[in-house]
């Protein structure tokens, strides 16, 4: 038996907006600790990889390893019916295996409604992400983040970063001119989310798609800070954390020469 229910349910809506555009189909694998869900998209450039940890479902049950294959869209289109204040469950049993329940209770419990969603079989290999001590890891504000990204695709379809001691460079050349943003280091701001926190071991120099990296920056309504991890030669991490509830985290390769 498996039941998880969220009394935060936009957050499981903002979360499926976050991934459904990179990946179509995955499995969300379950166990006593979370849910877990970790998938490469479609044209195997970027790995997604969340956790929603047991703690941040009120009650959360799991009596044996449980695989989910969900295609998103489907599931994301389910999900819709909820309204933002939804209280929502998710159920699964070992006698109904081929379908995931899905109930939302209004606040006020005068609107339950109920769904079933097709489970699918999906044959993953499972990816071993291991731990990296990062060169450049930088804490800034998701919405400068997103802004930032939006901003430079108007130039080009690729982004240079530039990391320093105390500052970090996005910057973009393309056809019609150039184009770059500069965010000094600022820890010490009164407002948390427009902090820039840079720790840095030896500054780095990566370019990668914007296409991509606006893609991930639908993570953005999950929390008022990104955290951006840079190494030479190893994929770009962009993570946001949901508080205690878990986190998300894209992986995305850098551009090599003239890609």
């Amino acid at each position: 038996m498996f039941e998880a229910r969220l009394s935060q349910g936009a957050l499981l809506k903002k979360l499926l907006e976050a991934i459904k555009e990179l990946v179509t189909d995955a499995n969300f694998d379950c166990n006593e600790t979370g849910i877990a869900l970790q998938a490469m998209d479609n044209s195997h450039v970027a790995l997604v990889s969340l956790l929603l940890r047991s703690e941040g479902f009120h009650p959360y049950r799991c009596d044996r390893g449980f695989s989910l294959g969900v295609n998103l869209n489907s599931l994301s289109k389910i999900l819709k019916c909820a309204g933002n204040d939804d209280i929502i469950t998710l159920k699964a049993d070992d006698n109904s295996a081929d379908s995931l329940s899905l109930c939302f209770e209004s606040p006020s419990n005068e609107r339950v409604s109920e769904y079933e969603l097709k489970l699918m079989d999906i044959d993953q290999e499972h990816l071993s992400i291991p731990e990296t001590d990062y060169e450049a890891t930088i804490v800034m504000s998701s919405v400068e983040f997103q802004r930032i990204c939006r901003d430079l695709m108007v130039i080009s379809e690729s982004v240079s970063i530039d990391v320093a001691k105390d500052a970090i460079v996005f910057s973009a050349e393309g056809e019609m001119g150039t184009g770059s943003v500069k965010l000094k280091q600022n820890p010490s701001v009164d407002k948390p989310e427009e902090q820039v926190t840079i720790e840095l071991n030896s500054s780095v120099s990566l370019q990668f798609s914007l296409k991509y990296l606006l893609n991930f920056t639908k993570g953005t309504p999950l929390s008022d800070q990104v955290m951006l991890g840079l190494s030479e030669n190893m994929p770009l991490l962009v993570e946001y954390k949901m508080d205690d509830a878990g986190y998300i985290r894209f992986y995305l390769a850098p551009k090599v020469g003239e890609e």
